[in-house]
C-alpha cells in the first residue's frame, strides 16, 4: 500500500521521507522495521541511500527531536521542485533511542504542517500500541495519522502478527490483495481481540499503574542524582538515564542476577546510557513496588 503510494509519487516528483533524526544530525533515532527501505531510513545501507538519492528515486531527511521550527524547515526544503515530501514517519516514544517522548505540541504542529502540504503521516505504534488506555497512543495526543503500524503487544504475545491501519483515501488495495489464504490469520485475529478486550476493560487501572511506576522512578532518580541523570518516556515505557556507561551496565547486571530482565541502551554514542524498561500490560501496583525496590537495592550497591 505504502510502496504503491510512493511509486505514484515517483512518477511526478522525487519522493522525500521525513524521519526522526538523532542528536548527531543523522537518522539513527528512528526504527520502523527490518526491510531494506526502513533500514536505509535509519542510516543503514548508506551506499544504497546515496544511490537512490543520486538517481532521484528516494530522499530520506532527518528532523530534529521536538523541534517544530526544524520540522517546518525540513518540510519546506522537501517540497521544493522537483521534490515532494511523500511521508513523515514517527514513533511517540522512541524506545530504540533512549525512550525519548515526543512532545504533544511538537507532533500536533508537525501534523498541521503535513495536512497543509498533503503529506501522509505514518504513526508507528509497534512499541506503544495497547500500552495506552486508549489502545493507541496517538489518541492521547489528539492526533489523526493516515497510517498506523501495530503489532507485538496487540496480540498479547501470542500468534505474533502486525497490521497497517489506513484511512480510506490511502487504503487502495484491491479486495483480493487483502485476503489471506494460509488459514492462520484467524488465530492471530482472535489473540488481537482478546488482548483488546482486556485492555479496554482495564484501561483506568493500566493508567494508574503506569503513572505509579513513572512517579516511583522519578522519585528514585531523585535519591541517586550522582548516578541517574533523569527519567525519559512515560508510564510503563520509561528509560532510566545514567551519567556513565559502566554504571548502567552494572545496574542492569545486578537486576538480572535478581531475575529481572531489562536492557542497557549503550550502543549509540550520541545518546546517554539508558536502562530501558517496558512493564507488562498486566503489571500491578505490587509489581511496581517490587521492581522499584529491587532497583533501589541495585543503585545502593553502586
Amino acid at each position: 500500500m505504502l510502496i504503491r503510494y510512493l511509486i505514484k509519487r515517483i512518477l511526478v516528483a522525487i519522493p522525500v521521507l521525513l524521519v526522526m533524526g538523532d542528536y548527531a544530525g543523522g537518522r539513527r533515532a528512528n526504527y520502523h522495521g527490518t526491510t531494506m527501505l526502513t533500514q536505509a531510513m535509519r542510516d543503514m545501507w548508506p551506499d544504497l541511500s546515496r544511490a537512490l538519492e543520486a538517481q532521484g528515486a528516494l530522499v530520506v531527511r532527518p528532523v530534529r527531536i521536538n523541534d517544530a521550527v526544524d520540522f517546518e524547515r525540513a518540510l519546506a526544503e522537501g517540497e521544493r521542485p522537483p521534490c515532494k515530501v511523500a511521508g513523515f514517519f514517527h514513533e511517540i516514544i522512541l524506545m530504540n533511542y533512549a525512550a525519548i517522548r515526543l512532545d504533544d505540541a511538537y507532533l500536533q504542529r508537525a501534523y498541521d504542517l503535513c495536512r497543509e502540504h498533503d503529506v501522509p503521516v505514518v504513526a508507528d505504534e509497534i512499541q506503544t500500541g495497547i500500552w495506552s488506555p486508549e489502545l493507541f497512543w496517538f489518541r492521547e495526543c489528539g492526533l489523526q495519522p493516515d497510517l498506523v503500524a501495530v503489532g507485538k503487544g496487540f496480540p498479547g504475545g501470542e500468534s505474533a502478527a502486525s497490521r497497517i491501519l489506513a484511512t480510506p483515501s490511502l487504503d487502495t488495495l484491491h479486495q483480493f490483495g487483502a485476503l489471506v489464504t494460509n488459514g492462520q490469520e484467524e488465530i492471530a485475529s482472535l489473540a488481537y481481540l482478546i488482548t483488546m478486550a482486556y485492555a479496554r476493560a482495564n484501561g483506568n487501572y493500566t493508567r494508574e499503574v503506569g503513572e505509579h511506576y513513572e512517579a516511583e522512578l522519578r522519585a528514585l532518580a531523585g535519591r541517586y542524582p550522582a548516578l541517574v541523570r533523569h527519567i525519559e518516556g512515560q508510564r510503563h515505557l520509561c528509560g532510566i538515564v545514567f551519567h556513565a556507561v559502566d554504571k548502567v551496565v552494572a545496574f542492569v547486571a545486578s537486576l538480572r542476577e535478581a531475575g529481572i530482565d531489562i536492557s542497557a541502551h549503550t550502543y549509540k554514542a550520541e545518546t546517554p546510557p539508558v536502562a530501558l524498561t517496558k512493564l507488562p500490560l498486566i503489571s500491578t501496583h505490587a509489581m511496581v513496588e517490587f521492581l522499584v525496590e529491587r532497583m533501589h537495592q541495585a543503585l545502593a550497591r553502586l
